[in-house]
């Protein structure tokens, strides 16, 4: 008996070590000013942003109530400390789609009426991964992903996939799953824009707390992100006729991510028109409130179509886009027009990939 407890202390000692170890080095490599990628011939500059690590990302937060203070980490990856749930921002009571509880990888935990998805519950070992309950065909489509837990780990990410993505196979690989083939695309919280395998600098990096918006335009074809209400910009060009669902996975373990907004309508004349007023009027500014509206007309837009006008198309310029890595493809240029789903003016913008 004696043995075994003098074991057990060994033991805990030499993974209190390893973990040491591991933790100094991320927090070196996080320093460097400059990162490779064993998987890639490509060498990144500093203008990439830092390698996945077991530090928490802060100060990325959508809000900065006293319930969302960023958790505190325990440099030795002991647990995170535990913080009540912030609700800013959820506003919306109903939802297009939610998370599909037969189409989610065995180490995700569903909540919060299938719209809380909660990974690797005590450890992980691997990926997990989810999609959503609807296939997101004709017409317009945005919605909200917030961070509701420490963002850190290999990966954390959202994005879109068709149903040929295995959500299993990379359950004993730490990866990022979304993105690493041509059935799915995947933005990383390390800011890093992923598809085919490949993978270029896009925003900058996201944490707990974070709002991470995506609109799917399969009129126009286009893939646009949001953060924090934001535009980051144009992911992907040409997606007419793509058969996608809504996606994230993660590697983190305790790691979660909630759905605060699913709305979806169709390109009507109406959507249009909105979509142009919002683009017309100033970044912040109440598109309801403002517009001489009669009040049946105001009421009409607000329940079908508020989202639309409520998106902030104004280029978000904390990122950096200095030296990005651009795979084959429409070239990237300046983003300081903004967001925009026209096809045209994609091509002078932040088109990523077709």
């Amino acid at each position: 008996m004696s043995r075994r407890s003098r074991n057990s202390r060994a033991w805990r000692y030499v993974w209190s070590g390893i973990r040491r170890d591991a933790d100094a080095r991320a927090l070196i490599q996080a320093s460097e000013t400059e990162y490779s990628d064993s998987d890639s011939e490509v060498e990144f500059p500093a203008a990439v942003p830092p390698v996945p690590s077991a530090v928490p990302v802060t100060g990325e937060s959508y809000c900065s109530c006293d319930s969302q203070i960023e958790a505190s980490c325990n440099p030795r990856l002991r647990g995170f400390t535990h913080i009540h749930d912030c609700h800013c921002g959820e506003d919306d009571q109903d939802f297009d789609w939610v998370w599909d509880d037969d189409s989610r990888s065995a180490a995700t935990l569903l909540s919060c009426e299938n719209r809380k998805v909660s990974f690797h519950s005590e450890y992980s070992c691997g990926t997990a991964a989810i999609r959503g309950s609807r296939e997101l065909t004709d017409g317009q489509h945005f919605w909200e992903i917030k961070m509701t837990s420490p963002v850190y780990g290999t990966d954390m990410m959202v994005g879109i996939g068709t149903s040929d993505v295995n959500l299993d196979k990379y359950r004993h690989t730490f990866c990022s799953l979304l993105g690493k083939d041509e059935e799915s695309w995947g933005l990383s919280y390390t800011g890093l824009l992923h598809h085919k395998g490949d993978k270029i600098s896009f925003s900058s990096r996201f944490g707990q707390g974070s709002i991470l918006g995506v609109h799917l335009d399969t009129w126009h074809g286009t893939l646009t992100f949001f953060k924090n209400r934001k535009c980051i910009g144009v992911a992907a060009t040409e997606l007419q006729n793509k058969q996608v669902f809504p996606m994230a996975c993660s590697t983190a373990a305790k790691s979660s991510m909630k759905l605060i907004r699913s709305v979806s309508a169709p390109t009507s004349l109406q959507y249009l028109c909105c979509a142009r007023l919002r683009k017309l009027l100033p970044s912040g500014t109440d598109a309801l409130g403002v517009l001489p509206l009669p009040p049946g007309l105001r009421q009409l837009l607000h329940s079908k179509l508020g989202w639309v006008l409520t998106l902030d198309h104004t280029q978000n310029h904390t990122q950096s886009h200095g030296h990005t890595h651009t795979p084959p493809g429409p070239s990237s240029s300046s983003d300081s027009e903004g967001c925009t789903s026209d096809p045209e003016a994609c091509q002078r913008k932040r088109c990523r990939w077709t």
